[in-house]
């Protein structure tokens, strides 16, 4: 499976916390979004589910348009609620809750085990829907994406800093190895090379 970052908007280039306030691609984000959704379509996706906030929903619409395959949208996927800062920016709220902003404890907002849970029972959702050995594309938001990773690899909510941020419009790919998912590619802007499951003796 492979977890997508929506293209840029006007609010990342301002370093502003979106969380769930509906904002749109801004025009390089469009280009992001077309060049890759082109890039993804060679995988041949057999499900594409996306949050159904603008900025994931748009740019989930490129790989649709290039592959053929429709999408589906499920509101689990959306980004981490972020109460009263939203729309602020990283300086602001340094300013405002230095404390917090440093462990990215919203005050008012959504605690991030939620959002792995319901990122994760998306991703279930969409499973259940892929045919066997077959691709599902998730199109989503870097924290959300981040939180449902560390969930499914076992990764504490204290320890899920040891995954990068995930820049837009790339992308991470898991498999499943022995019942367990393995993380394959992270921050890829490329297609994924072919990897050997091997035990790396």
């Amino acid at each position: 499976m492979l977890f997508w970052r929506h293209g840029r908007t006007a609010w990342n280039v301002e370093n502003r916390f979106q969380g769930q306030t509906d904002i749109e691609l801004d025009r390089v984000g469009h280009a992001q979004a077309e060049r890759a959704g082109k890039v993804l379509a060679k995988l041949g996706p057999d499900v594409i589910v996306a949050s159904d906030l603008r900025r994931a929903a748009d740019t989930a619409g490129y790989l649709s348009r290039a592959c053929g395959v429709g999408v589906e949208y499920d509101k689990g996927l959306r980004e981490r609620y972020g109460g009263s800062w939203e729309g602020l920016t990283g300086k602001e709220l340094s300013a405002r809750w230095p404390e917090r902003h440093a462990r990215m404890d919203i005050p008012d907002g959504e605690h991030v085990c939620e959002v792995g849970d319901r990122v994760v029972a998306a991703v279930d959702r969409a499973l259940a829907r892929t045919p066997s050995g077959g691709l599902v594309v998730v199109v989503s938001h870097g924290a959300a994406v981040r939180a449902g990773i560390a969930r499914m690899l076992g990764i504490s909510d204290e320890q899920r800093e040891v995954l990068g941020p995930l820049s837009n419009c790339c992308w991470s790919v898991l498999q499943t190895r022995r019942g367990r998912w393995r993380l394959m590619e992270h921050n890829a802007a490329n297609l994924p090379e072919p990897v050997v499951l091997s035990d790396d003796a």
